[in-house]
């Protein structure tokens, strides 16, 4: 890009902030705080097993740095035992590096007022990331396309109860590769005003990102706050692979947050017992993380665990399972003890369809990850078959549900009001409370209410076309996109993106793998 094109962008910043206070927009609800405890399972025996095993995972079996030769130096340097591309991680390192990691952090978003904070009691929501197919009602289910990732980015953006934009709501597979994580960059900044993630598929991409968050923020502003966050994922059993370490070394050293995340599947990747993958879960992350503070000390990081089991006839991934619901409740113990923010959960589902089997299984992972003690939910809606699929009817069937979230957290209110006792005089024995000063005073936030759902009776909903759930969502869809309204975004802001974006593509050939 041109230094006249750089001046633009960080002149523009005053005028995009005022051009925002005038835009259109749709209410989305602060990020979640809970007031409600966590669901801890193992007792501290437990926490204490599992911290010795995986600190003796790191020190005798040791994790493998591939390809990413200035890994290997950076961990020599800091005292383990490096043998070709295996590191051993003497005892209590790891952990001693980790503490530089702060324990909660704000990402800002280019509204002010979708800022969030990212650890302590908080829970951020974020859609569904990474599936190469959509799937939508009319047109089932095919390759995405950049403007499925767009339309995505749109519903993000309007609904209510998610707090950001996401990363990979899709992959965008019309265009190269090498160059869709401009387009996808891009469309986060452009249609929608919440937090977003970058690319980590390339160090590159990765400079990309922080380059074009540079345009939109203002370098100054970057190089002294979080606006980006990004998914590491590590390749389990116990391997950081050069591509993925090389996108972190981009983010950590400009300061920008990483999720540091085991990608686990029982009995395939980890072992079957929920012990024995709580203690390769807790070494991985002691190591991702401690190598992202020894590339920058303090720089933003949160602690994943992606986890499902596996069916032992298929071999494909299951979701909603005890398993994983014990092992995601423990991480979140481990990582507490850590200090560090946590990422795990989200709408996880193995079926092809927004059907039962897809609420049922979606039902359990979003209310187990509220009580494990999440910070920081990606596929939190959207999601389908296994994460291959982004579904647009599910991704706003879940949007809605996420407001039964809110409002869990927000536990049992014991003020005067919540104690209600003026309604309980008031209206007596055999009275009914429909018409007290208590119920009228409360009726509109008292119950929360589904965007979506049918409560009609009978007669009306067979009058109206006997609409399934799946009906409804599809309506809910093209309205919401037809509703959909960009949020403005200073002119020469938004040209220096795009000029950044059109001179990197010139810059290369068109690679499809």
């Amino acid at each position: 890009m041109s230094d006249t094109g750089v001046r633009r962008a960080r002149g523009g910043g005053g005028a995009t902030r005022r051009a925002e206070r005038t835009a259109v927009s749709f209410e989305t609800a602060k990020f979640i705080q809970r007031n409600i405890p966590n669901f801890e399972i193992l007792n501290e025996e437990a926490l204490q097993i599992i911290e010795w095993n995986a600190e003796t995972v790191l020190e005798e079996i040791g994790v493998n740095f591939v390809e990413n030769p200035a890994a290997l130096q950076r961990w020599r340097d800091a005292g383990a035992d490096v043998k070709g591309e295996r590191v051993h991680i003497p005892r209590g390192l790891a952990r001693k590096l980790c503490a530089t990691a702060p324990k909660t952090f704000t990402q800002y978003a280019r509204n002010p007022e979708r800022n969030v904070e990212i650890g302590g009691r908080g829970l951020v929501l974020a859609p569904v990331y990474g599936p190469p197919f959509v799937r939508d009602a009319a047109g089932g289910r095919r390759y995405a396309t950049l403007a499925d990732f767009q339309n995505f980015v749109k519903l993000g953006y309007m609904s209510k109860w998610l707090h950001h934009s996401g990363g990979t709501v899709c992959e965008p597979t019309d265009i190269p590769v090498n160059k869709r994580h401009l387009d996808m960059v891009l469309a986060h900044m452009t249609l929608s005003d919440k937090p977003f993630m970058g690319s980590v598929t390339e160090p590159s991409r990765a400079a990309d990102s922080v380059a074009m968050a540079r345009i939109l923020f203002g370098a100054d502003f970057v190089d002294q706050n979080t606006v980006i966050t990004s998914l590491i994922n590590i390749n389990s059993p116990m391997t950081f692979d050069g591509i993925m370490m090389g996108a972190m070394e981009v983010y950590a050293a400009a300061g920008q947050a990483t999720i540091v995340s085991p990608f686990i599947v029982g009995g395939a990747m980890a072992p079957v017992t929920v012990a024995g993958t709580l203690t390769q879960v807790l070494a991985e992350v002691l190591a991702g993380v401690a190598y992202n503070q020894l590339v920058r000390p303090g720089a933003p990081v949160i602690a994943g665990a992606f986890v499902t089991s596996i069916d032992m006839n298929s071999g494909a991934p299951t979701f909603g399972t005890p398993e994983a619901a014990h092992i995601t409740y423990g991480a979140g113990q481990l990582v507490r003890r850590l200090g560090l923010p946590y990422r795990s959960g989200g709408a996880f589902c193995g079926s092809k369809l927004p059907d039962a089997q897809a609420a049922y299984e979606s039902a359990n992972s979003l209310n187990m990850a509220l009580l494990a003690g999440v910070n920081f939910m990606l596929h939190a809606c959207g999601w389908l078959e296994g994460g291959l699929v982004s579904s647009y009817e599910k991704f706003v069937m879940d949007a809605d549900q996420l407001g039964i979230l809110h409002h869990l957290a927000q536990g049992v209110h014991m003020d005067v009001n919540g104690q209600a006792m003026d309604a309980i005089r008031e209206v007596g024995p055999g009275g009914h409370y429909l018409g007290c000063e208590h119920t009228q005073a409360n009726f509109k936030s008292a119950f929360w209410r589904s965007d979506l759902f049918d409560y009609k009776p009978y007669e009306t909903w067979a009058e109206e076309g006997a609409r399934d759930t799946q009906a409804l969502a599809t309506e809910r869809v093209a309205k919401m996109l037809g509703d959909y309204q960009q949020p403005s975004l200073d002119e020469g802001v938004n040209e220096a993106l795009h000029d950044y974006v059109a001179q990197r593509k010139a810059g290369m050939p068109d690679a499809f793998i």
